[in-house]
């Protein structure tokens, strides 16, 4: 059955945008920038996926603002660099997409979410 709508859809706000699968983890992630690096800051993890993952931080960060990391997930070392996508300043928590990602670190992304999963 097809019908006809007046207008534009609006598009579902709740929808999940994201491309990969996303996993609760905890793990201790370190900002890599030079300028924090005197400051050791360190975030936590709530959850991950291959395209990114949400931290809790003390540290504010403006949308955009970009993030060079470090993190040890289930014996794996990344360095990965992202971008804040969301700021959540009630809750302390960022979320970061990962961009310029290699295809190497994406894979062992992927393996350690499934990791996760068992």
């Amino acid at each position: 059955m097809n019908t006809k709508l007046d207008g534009p859809v609006e598009p579902d706000p709740y929808m999940n945008r994201r491309a990969e699968e996303r996993v609760a983890a905890r793990f201790e992630v370190r900002f890599e920038q030079a300028e924090d690096a005197a400051r050791a800051l360190r975030a936590y993890s709530l959850n991950l996926s291959a395209g990114g993952l949400c931290l809790r931080t003390r540290k504010s960060y403006d949308v955009g603002s970009q993030v060079r990391l470090a993190m040890m997930v289930d014996g794996e070392e990344f360095h990965l660099t992202g971008i804040v996508a969301w700021v959540r300043d009630e809750a302390e928590a960022i979320g970061v997409r990962f961009i310029d990602v290699s295809e190497e670190d994406h894979e062992r992304l992927r393996r350690v979410i499934a990791s996760f999963k068992r």
